[in-house]
């Protein structure tokens, strides 16, 4: 077996979440300088360049498996949006909204670059993320965090106003090639 083949088991609690209604306070506005653009044709370079830097320390792995023609089919399709929050003229960080099914919409992906963490822009943009989804009118907006999140994932998902709908545990198989480091807290 080459190293092509090999994986790192790794365990995880999935938490799934869902919001039936739209928060009733306004999202907090975001600060002074910041704003979040729609990549409206979202290039492959710059979606890995995202997805890459952001969940890095948060063991994100799935979607580096996908290869570059899966990635272009799937930024491809309209029911699929990318909004990067931009400060100082850079990313700072993310979300995915998939709108594929038609009674909800998925909050996909959401993060912040490493550096932006701590920064005090997380939780407005999570209200703008929450906003967007529920601009698509639908009846619900999902997302799920896990156990190799920021461990203030799932606090800042609740105080959103999303409601925990169940925690599966799940055994990830982690392909060595990628040369992710795994969480000490998650390596068996």
């Amino acid at each position: 077996m080459t190293i092509a083949d090999q994986v790192q088991e790794v365990t995880v609690d999935v938490t799934f979440l869902r919001m039936e209604a739209p928060p009733a306070d306004p999202p907090r506005p975001l600060p002074e300088g910041v704003r979040v653009e729609q990549a409206l044709h979202c290039s492959v370079p710059f979606y890995r360049y995202l997805y890459d830097t952001v969940g890095e320390p948060w063991l994100w792995w799935m979607r580096r498996t996908a290869s570059d023609a899966e990635l272009a089919a799937l930024l491809a399709l309209p029911a699929i949006s990318i909004h990067v929050l931009m400060k100082d003229g850079e990313p700072a960080g993310f979300y995915e909204l998939d709108r594929r099914h038609p009674q909800a919409v998925n909050l996909a992906y959401f993060g912040l670059m490493p550096w932006a963490i701590g920064t005090g822009i997380g939780r407005a943009f999570l209200g703008h993320a929450v906003d967007a989804a529920w601009a698509a009118g639908r009846g619900a907006v999902t997302v799920n965090t896990c156990t190799a999140d920021h461990p203030r994932a799932l606090p800042a998902y609740v105080a959103a106003g999303f409601q925990r709908l169940r925690t599966v545990r799940e055994v990830w198989p982690v392909p060595l090639r990628l040369g992710l480091r795994v969480p000490a807290h998650l390596a068996r």
